[in-house]
């Protein structure tokens, strides 16, 4: 005590008690609602995630009859499509699970890069242009650039992708995962769809944070970062590892947990593939997903690691996103009219820039 006496003594003069107190005060009002903030801001975008959830479990009597004969629990246009898939694979389960899996996997991820590939080639429609993200890039794409990543792509599906698939149904076929014509109900696949977005969403942050450690981003993930401004086809244009640990399996294992129907699998896999091409496509187009997030990854490196931004704004990742104009803008579009028209550039920004 009287050594605490002494160098309160020998302190120069500052600010009185009550003041110094009242600084502390608000020091820790302000630390207490950032929290807050940061947890309110959380606790919405999982709200948000869960929604649709919710909200169909609040009107599933009026919608049940309607909601099964739409994905043919009950016999109709979704059963008796399955039935022809699994026809077409001889009804055997590896056929099915290993061929009818790969086949899926890489055809819908062409296909949807295709309608984009198309835009940036041809320039056509002129009219989507206006919808694109970082104006003066990729026009036109860089034609080396492409095959390289059309060859490095090409090279994770099947080199990679091929066997991890093979192990995939060896391993769902350990879990007692069904493969066979009967589907499950509209409830059930939706349940599972919420788990596989958790999953896809914690296994992906995390190991996207690992790839951006100064020790490993050089050797591995750099590659994916050639392209400031992505475009659909780089979404998995990355290091085979990469591909492996924070594009596989994260969207797999959701599936695997949940002892899944195959055919449940290839939906998601379609729709987690489709979701990545999207985010990268470079287009922030009306009535799909906002783009804006991941593509501001790709510019500045060091925010948004996430799929959903839920375990970003936990982490405190997204805070530079959170400050720009890209974020005004990251929304879902439902008009026609640009984004970049409602949520103009400052231009003392584009000075600076």
């Amino acid at each position: 005590m009287e050594e605490s006496k002494k160098c309160l003594e020998s302190c120069p003069p500052g600010p009185s008690g009550h003041a110094q107190q009242t600084l502390l005060i608000e020091d820790e009002s302000l630390l207490k609602r950032f929290s807050l903030q940061q947890w309110l801001e959380v606790l919405r975008k999982v709200t948000y995630a869960i929604g649709g959830v919710v909200v169909f479990a609040a009107f599933r009597n009026s919608l049940t009859w309607h909601l099964e004969k739409f994905w043919g629990a009950s016999g109709d246009f979704w059963q008796s499509q399955w039935g022809k898939i699994y026809t077409f694979f001889g009804e055997d389960d590896f056929a099915v699970g290993f061929y009818g899996t790969a086949w899926v996997s890489f055809l819908s991820y062409w296909f949807v890069c295709l309608l984009f590939l198309i835009i940036d080639l041809t320039g056509q429609p002129a009219f989507i242009f206006k919808y694109k993200i970082q104006d003066d890039q990729n026009i036109p794409v860089p034609r080396g650039k492409l095959l390289h990543a059309i060859a490095v792509v090409l090279y994770n599906q099947v080199v990679v992708g091929g066997p991890t698939l093979l192990l995939l149904y060896h391993l769902m076929q350990w879990r007692g995962c069904s493969f066979g014509r009967e589907l499950p109900s509209i409830y059930w696949v939706m349940v599972e769809a919420v788990v596989f977005l958790i999953f896809e969403e914690i296994g992906f942050y995390y190991s996207h944070r690992v790839f951006h450690h100064p020790r490993v981003y050089r050797y591995i993930h750099k590659i994916h970062h050639e392209w400031t401004a992505p475009i659909s086809v780089v979404a998995i244009y990355c290091h085979p590892l990469e591909h492996l640990f924070a594009n596989i399996l994260p969207a797999v294992i959701g599936p695997v947990v949940m002892g899944s129907h195959v055919a449940t699998l290839m939906l998601w896999i379609h729709v987690a593939q489709t979701s990545a091409i999207i985010s990268h496509c470079g287009y922030h187009l009306p009535f799909l997903p906002s783009p804006e997030a991941h593509d501001f990854h790709h510019l500045k490196f060091t925010n948004n690691f996430g799929t959903l931004g839920i375990l970003d704004r936990l982490h405190g990742t997204d805070s530079l996103f959170r400050q720009s104009r890209q974020y005004q803008r990251h929304v879902l579009l439902l008009g026609l009219t640009p984004v970049k028209q409602a949520f103009p550039d400052d231009p003392k920004e584009q000075k600076c820039d």
